[in-house]
């Protein structure tokens, strides 16, 4: 049995619009900026998106190998605009950690 992987399951392919579909921008905050020494990448990524998912993306679109994913979701949280109630968006973020030697400069376009 493959690491990773589960039982009874075939592998996971997905089309290159897919791939796009699934990784929508990466993340660039401090604290994602502090992941770069680790080998993480921070991404925005669909709600519907799962780890292998992620992983196929991102070593399709940017030519690395990922060792690990870590996602979660944070919820919209309720807050004023203008003194009006409104709502932020919920969002699904994936911490990318690559291979050693494997890197992905997010400042500049695919």
């Amino acid at each position: 049995m493959s690491k990773g992987r589960a039982r009874n399951k075939p592998p996971v392919t997905i089309s290159k619009e897919r791939m796009y579909e699934v990784i929508r921008q990466p993340v660039v905050t401090e604290k994602s900026t502090l992941g770069s020494e680790h080998n993480q990448v921070a991404f925005k990524v669909a709600m519907d998106a799962t780890k292998p998912e992620i992983a196929l993306a991102v070593e399709g679109l940017f030519d690395v190998k990922v060792k690990a994913v870590n996602t979660l979701r944070q919820a919209g949280k309720t807050k004023r605009f203008k003194g009006r109630p409104g709502r932020r968006v919920e969002v699904k973020k994936a911490y990318v950690t690559l291979e050693e030697g494997h890197s992905i400069d997010v400042t500049t376009g695919i």
